[in-house]
């Protein structure tokens, strides 16, 4: 009996210190995600981005198209075939719930400095601080890695990122006419944002 009482009170105060890091109901099934783009979503690697604070809406058309093969990424689409499988929304939902915490690698400040004029052709969609349109489901580039930031540029410079995609198009375009240092430039400009 005591043991009972004792059980019941741990129980109890378990519940009043409030909710964990992984009480979410998307926080389980998003461990796997973990080995890639860190822990609640915060990237420590410098290709991986970011998943915390990623708008669900956003998220989910992400994971459709990984899934579809739409945005071909070999490492990508069987996971994202998971994610649809176990729901995509607890996914979703959970890395919406998180802040972001900015990219912890360094920038070259000179770099940065260059991305920030390069940036203004870029704010028109991804806005003055590259915060994106959620409405238009452009993605916040803020405090993304600068290496994974770099690759995605790269791969809509040579049309291989969402290919045939003519919502794309003037991005795809605009992105051929960057020399690969301005690219860099760009990266680095984003990822200092905070």
């Amino acid at each position: 009996m005591q043991f009972v009482i004792s059980l019941v009170l741990v129980l109890a105060a378990a519940s009043v210190a409030g909710a964990g890091p992984l009480d979410h109901p998307g926080a389980m099934k998003a461990l796997n995600c973990s080995a890639c783009h860190g822990f609640a979503g915060q990237s420590i690697a410098d290709t991986m981005p970011s998943l915390a604070g990623v708008w669900p809406e956003y998220f989910k058309k992400a994971i459709a198209d990984y899934a579809s093969g739409k945005r071909p990424s070999t490492e990508m689409e069987p996971y994202a075939k998971q994610v649809m499988q176990f729901g995509v929304d607890d996914y979703a939902a959970y890395f919406g719930s998180l802040k972001r915490e900015p990219a912890k690698m360094p920038v070259d400040g000179a770099a940065a400095g260059r991305g920030r004029a390069a940036a203004v052709q870029c704010a028109g969609c991804h806005g003055p601080e590259g915060q994106g349109d959620r409405a238009k489901l452009v993605p916040a580039l803020a405090g993304q890695p600068p290496g994974y930031l770099k690759s995605q540029m790269t791969l809509f410079k040579q049309d291989r990122r969402s290919p045939g995609d003519a919502n794309l198009k003037a991005l795809k375009a605009m992105m051929q006419g960057l020399p690969d240092s301005t690219i860099e430039d760009l990266a680095a400009y984003y990822s200092s944002l905070r």
